[in-house]
């Protein structure tokens, strides 16, 4: 979500599709390609997509753009993992105004969608 928040405050069109492979290009995120590719082998199983991956990063935005990028990864993966393993809900709060996003990418088929 905040992705999408920011892309609309900065006035861009960010396409969430990219996150789930279904998406032209880079979604509109600069190097959204790059970034969706390195995501993927960091929960990966593949050592080597991995290393080709972090490079590919390195080269193309710089070595603060790799800190970031595994930064974030990092994070994700163990926000995830505390959500699926305790079975948080999504909060009140969130549930109307992420609806058609959840919808259209499907989000709630994930193991980890909103219970209840």
């Amino acid at each position: 979500m905040l992705l999408r928040a920011s892309g609309e405050h900065k006035g861009q069109a960010i396409d969430l599709h990219a996150v789930i492979g279904q998406a032209e290009g880079d979604g509109g995120v600069p190097a959204g390609s790059l970034l969706v590719g390195f995501a993927e082998a960091v929960v990966g199983q593949d050592d080597e997509a991995l290393s080709q991956a972090r490079s590919a990063v390195l080269d193309a935005l710089g070595p603060a753009a790799l800190v970031d990028a595994c930064g974030v990864a990092a994070t994700f993966n163990a926000i995830d993992r505390v959500a699926d393993s305790t079975g948080i809900p999504i909060d009140e709060k969130r549930i109307e105004p992420s609806a058609d996003l959840r919808d259209r990418l499907g989000i709630d088929r994930f193991p980890s969608r909103m219970q209840g």
